[in-house]
């Protein structure tokens, strides 16, 4: 018998909460075989089989936390036979293959089916489960589970609370209790309200944020740019581009390379505070803020400023679809040395991005707006215009320095031939 072990996910992680069972006790599973998903504060992780056998039992339930090296759970060996064959006969190992198919039956569900009708359902519910019926005021013998073997999961839980309220006769035998259960939460809402558990990644994004606005000396300072010069440049060469490198020529490669050329100009802004020093980083990551399912995510671009303006936009693009698809490896996560958001692409006008610490900038681009623009004395114009804002750390950044380098980053944007040689 083998355990299934938490796996070590980097320095930086050292617990999760397993999001999901692929198999159930019982199960017959082959090596590489997925067992469970693993969600980290950054990204989710699957759990596969080190060998073949049969899952013997689940130690940790979905929705609880676990360590790294944590034991979650048991795999048996397909074979009864001794431990030290299959080691060093390959024919062990095939009769290993076939073994498993009639001893997955061996631990019959059907006594575990059987425990649910005769006994407290609260013993067969996940811990999950267990903590929503108590949010709820939901008695968890009352709830129908979707289980083969009858746990009661948190779907059922939600499921349950949609329904009609048929509980209605119970607690009136249990007056004096009732109140004292739906004091914890949702006594005080007298309209109806979905009750959700943050994820373990919103939960770390919402905790980094406030750390951020508590630890750092924050200050947000603002320009705008005309994109006139960029949104000819595309409509020039856009159609050239993508047959060359099979990819668009969208902003976020001009803004990259004007933030490298600034970065160099203001070499304090690509830094961090550590305790009393500070580390002026002479390499150019850029983190670049993407919107997920489970939250908002800072792949990094490494070596922007090696890159051309195809290799960005090719990196940004497979960074972001791997977020999309919850596929990001922490490798794709760590390290970043500045960071650039677009809210723009939701339609925001103007904001103050907040810093993805230890970083000690991070610039926000926004919508580009067409407004009228005083070309001289005599004659306006409707330019293309975007709101740039950049936030930095007060700490280590001067008020003069961060509204340099902001005007940098519009110098060079409103000149992209200049992005040649300066980015």
């Amino acid at each position: 018998m083998s355990e299934i072990k938490v796996p070590a996910m980097g320095e930086s992680i050292t617990e999760g909460t397993v999001s999901r069972w692929m198999v159930k006790e019982g199960d017959t599973v082959n090596q590489g075989d997925v067992l469970l998903e693993l969600e980290t504060d950054k990204v989710n992780i699957e759990i596969s089989a080190e060998e073949s056998g049969v899952l013997e039992k689940i130690i940790r339930q979905e929705g609880e936390t676990v360590e790294i090296g944590e034991t979650i759970g048991t795999l048996s060996a397909g074979s009864g036979g001794g431990s030290g064959a299959p080691a060093s006969e390959p024919a062990a190992e095939e009769k290993k293959a076939v073994t498993p198919a009639p001893e997955a039956p061996t631990p019959p569900p059907a006594p575990v089916a059987a425990a649910p009708e005769s006994s407290d359902s609260a013993k067969t519910a996940s811990p999950s489960a267990r903590k929503l019926a108590r949010e709820r005021g939901i008695e968890l013998d009352q709830v129908q589970s979707k289980d083969p073997i009858g746990r009661v999961y948190q779907d059922d839980v939600k499921s349950h609370n949609n329904q009609a309220p048929a509980p209605a006769a119970p607690p009136a035998s249990k007056a004096p209790a009732a109140p004292s259960a739906p004091a914890a939460g949702s006594s005080t809402y007298t309209k109806p309200v979905e009750r959700q558990r943050m994820s373990r990644r919103r939960a770390t994004i919402a905790k980094r944020l406030v750390e951020a606005q508590q630890t750092a000396a924050m200050l947000t300072t603002f320009n705008e740019v005309d994109m006139t010069a960029i949104m000819d440049v595309r409509k020039r060469r856009k159609d050239k581009f993508k047959e060359k490198h099979e990819i668009n020529l969208g902003f976020m490669s001009f803004f990259t390379k004007a933030v490298v050329g600034a970065l160099k100009k203001f070499p304090t802004i690509n830094a961090e505070i550590d305790g009393e020093d500070v580390v002026l980083k002479k390499y150019y990551d850029i983190g670049i803020a993407v919107s997920a399912k489970e939250g908002l995510v800072v792949p990094v671009v490494r070596d922007a400023d090696r890159l051309g303006f195809a290799e960005i936009e090719k990196s940004i693009a497979d960074l972001a679809s791997k977020a999309r698809s919850n596929t990001l490896a922490l490798s794709d996560l760590q390290g970043g040395t500045f960071t650039i958001t677009n809210g723009g692409t939701f339609g925001s006008l103007l904001s103050t991005p907040i810093l993805n610490t230890p970083q000690v900038g991070i610039l926000g681009m926004h919508k580009i707006q067409l407004r009228p623009v005083a070309i001289d004395a005599e004659r306006m114009e409707n330019r293309p215009m975007m709101y740039i804002a950049l936030s930095y750390d007060h700490r280590i950044i001067d008020g003069s320095e961060a509204v340099r380098f902001l005007v940098t980053v519009k110098e060079l944007l409103e000149d992209p031939e200049s992005l040649l040689i300066e980015g």
